[in-house]
């Protein structure tokens, strides 16, 4: 293989590195937007989608490999191609709590769970920027976007803290007020929902919560992979 044509692989590699980032983005969005409108037609074209980003992750690892026995880069060539390799996991990865938050919007069992108010949607979109932010700084070879995107996670991390402290705080409150076990919202009948549905839906949003902060640690770690890249830096990795 040429030198010309070595070039070109690797622009090849990144353009697909970029290509299957909008992809999971896409992916992400739609399981949101399902999981906010009880879409559950989208739901399950999210779920059906992810065979086929695994497939295409696979493949770019393969690739990955593929140029580094073959042809040996180095320097700046190797730490693009490592990082390349990681950053397609992240996304393939991304794609897998996207896949879960459509699997979430099946599992709903239609009642609304006693909780405080809670801007989830504000959560969501946190995780979406966060991705597409990383997503954007890999394009643009932008380090100090990079170190932005980790910053702007605490964000997502702190509200991510909080919501899980306020529904447990919630629940313990109205346990107590209600006179224990059979009283308050712990009882059945009255109008409220049964107690397994309950435990169903705030089990629920225990685990949306910690899907959504999963989401922008993966697009940190995107970020982190992309300033290794560009830098030979290791300050952002973890």
């Amino acid at each position: 293989m040429t030198r010309e044509d070595y070039r070109a692989r690797l622009e090849r590699l990144r353009d697909a590195v970029v290509a299957i980032g909008d992809r999971v983005h896409a992916q992400l969005d739609d399981a949101v937007t399902a999981l906010f409108t009880d879409d559950r037609a989208l739901a399950r074209a999210v779920i059906a989608s992810d065979d086929g980003v695994n497939d295409r992750s696979l493949e770019l690892e393969r690739e990955c490999l593929d140029l580094l026995a073959l042809h040996q880069p180095v320097a700046g060539d190797l730490r693009f191609v490592v990082a390349a390799f990681k950053i397609v996991t992240d996304f393939e990865r991304i794609g897998d709590l996207a896949t879960n938050l459509a699997a979430y919007t099946l599992d709903a069992t239609g009642s609304s769970p006693p909780l405080p108010d809670v801007d989830f949607e504000r959560l969501a979109a946190l995780a979406l920027e966060q991705v597409e932010r990383a997503l954007e700084a890999f394009v643009a070879d932008d380090v100090e976007a990079c170190f932005d995107i980790a910053d702007r996670d605490d964000e997502l991390d702190g509200r991510c803290a909080s919501v899980t402290e306020r529904i447990v705080r919630t629940l313990i409150e109205r346990r107590v007020e209600g006179g224990g076990r059979n009283g308050g919202w712990l009882r059945d009948g009255d109008g409220r929902p049964p107690v397994e549905d309950v435990i169903a839906d705030v089990s629920r949003t225990f685990v949306i919560v910690r899907d959504l902060e999963r989401v922008g640690d993966h697009a940190v770690n995107v970020a982190a992979r992309t300033v290794y890249a560009l830098e030979n830096s290791e300050e952002l990795l973890v």
